[in-house]
C-alpha cells in the first residue's frame, strides 16, 4: 500500500501504509511492524512525536483539504 497521510478533525496526523519515520538525525523510530501510526500536531502528547489522545477537547481544527497556491520561484 502506498503511503497515506489523513488529517484528522481536532486530532491527530494518521499515517498507513509503507512508510519509515526518523528522527532529526535521521535515526529510525523502532514502530514494531506498524503499518499505521497516528502523529501528534497539538503539542500535548507526553510520547511525542507519537499521537496519545492528549488532544482531546484541547485541540480543534476542522479538516478540508484545499489547494496550495504555486511555488514561488
Amino acid at each position: 500500500m502506498a503511503t497515506k497521510l489523513t488529517v484528522l478533525n481536532n486530532g491527530s496526523l494518521r499515517v498507513e501504509g509503507d512508510f519509515e519515520i526518523v528522527d532529526a538525525q535521521g535515526q529510525p523510530y523502532g514502530l514494531a511492524g506498524r503499518e499505521r501510526v497516528s502523529i501528534c500536531r497539538c503539542g500535548l502528547s507526553k510520547n511525542k512525536p507519537f499521537c496519545d489522545g492528549s488532544h482531546k477537547g484541547h485541540f480543534e481544527h476542522n479538516a478540508e483539504a484545499f489547494d496550495l497556491p504555486a511555488p514561488k520561484v
